[in-house]
């Protein structure tokens, strides 16, 4: 098991196994938690770096090496959103719309 990874059993390879609509609604799942933990610093990063490991086993995915680009966006404006979204004017809370629909469908796939 990969080392320093707090969903240890998705980054051992049980990630590769969720359709991409279901990374992206787990993705949002951690967005959602960062909004919910605002004003609580330990659960806010700590939902923030579970989010930006969940993006990166994504963008490792070589299923979606064709959709780098927007994996790879879509984790820059969580970074911004995190960091205020002084770069891009991205919001947690536009995130979190985003990445609903995933979920929706994730689910609706099910």
């Amino acid at each position: 098991m990969r080392e320093g990874f707090q969903h240890q059993s998705l980054a051992a390879g049980r990630w590769s196994a969720f359709s991409l609509a279901e990374q992206l609604g787990n993705i949002g799942s951690e967005v959602n938690r960062a909004i919910r933990a605002r004003g609580d610093e330990k659960r806010f990063e700590s939902a923030v770096l579970r989010g930006l490991e969940l993006f990166d086993l994504t963008i490792g995915d070589i299923r979606w090496r064709k959709r780098l680009k927007e994996l790879t966006r879509a984790r820059e404006l969580f970074c911004d959103a995190v960091l205020g979204g002084t770069e891009y004017g991205t919001s947690l809370e536009d995130l979190d719309r985003y990445f609903y629909y995933f979920a929706l469908a994730a689910r609706a796939h099910r």
